[in-house]
C-alpha cells in the first residue's frame, strides 16, 4: 500500500497493492492495522453503498462536530471524481478543495478526514461507490454547500445542461453562509 499526502493537510490517497493475473485481481480494501501504521486512525463503524448514473452529482456534504465524519472511499465500478473541501478554522488550506478521479481501474482509495465536506461527480455511464465511515449519521448534525458556489469553483467535469442533482442538493448554502464549527489542529 502506497501513502500519498495531497497538498491540502490530511487528505490523503491510498493506492493498494493490486495482485492481478489471468483469473482478475485481488486487492486488501482495508485493515485497520496497516491503515493505523500509516497514520489513519478513523475508528470505522459504518460502511455506505451509492450508485449513480452519469451526470450526477452530490454533496457537498458533511455533519456538524461531534457527528463529523471521517470517510474512507473507493469506487468498485465506474469512475467519479471525488471532491473534499476543508472546512477546518486555522487550517492553512481553509476553503481549499482537492479533487481525484476514483474508479474501479485505478482503485484509489481517498481518505477525507472530520472537518472536510464531500461530494463526488460521476463521470462513467454509473458508478458504485463505497465508504467507510467513522461516525454514524445524524440527520439533526447533517449540513451542506452548494456544488455550484461561485468562490469554491469547482470543476465537477460535467456539463451544466447534463447536471443531475437532487432537490435536497439544489438548495444548499453558499460556502460563506454555510454553518460549520471544525477547528485544524496539527
Amino acid at each position: 500500500m502506497e501513502i500519498i499526502n495531497t497538498e491540502i493537510p490530511n487528505l490523503i490517497i491510498i493506492k493498494p497493492e493490486v495482485y492481478s493475473d489471468p483469473r482478475g485481481y485481488f486487492l486488501e480494501s482495508f485493515s485497520e492495522k496497516r491503515y493505523k501504521e500509516a497514520g489513519i486512525n478513523a475508528q470505522f463503524i459504518q460502511d455506505n453503498i451509492s450508485k449513480s448514473s452519469y451526470g450526477v452529482i452530490r454533496g457537498l456534504h458533511y455533519q456538524l462536530a461531534p457527528y463529523s465524519q471521517s470517510k474512507l472511499v473507493s469506487v468498485i465500478e465506474g469512475t467519479i471524481l471525488d471532491v473534499a473541501v476543508d472546512l477546518r478554522k486555522n487550517s492553512p488550506t481553509f476553503g481549499q478543495h482537492f479533487a481525484i478521479e476514483l474508479s474501479d481501474e485505478n482503485k484509489l482509495q481517498f481518505f477525507i478526514p472530520q472537518g472536510f465536506a464531500h461530494g463526488f461527480s460521476v463521470l462513467s455511464e454509473s458508478a458504485v461507490v463505497v465508504y467507510k465511515c467513522d461516525n454514524y449519521f445524524s440527520q439533526e448534525a447533517e449540513r451542506g454547500i452548494a456544488y455550484n458556489d461561485a468562490n469554491l469553483k469547482i470543476d465537477w467535469k460535467i456539463p451544466a445542461e447534463k447536471a443531475i442533482i437532487s432537490s435536497k442538493d439544489s438548495i444548499l448554502p453558499s460556502f460563506k453562509e454555510a454553518e460549520h464549527n471544525f477547528v485544524y489542529s496539527i
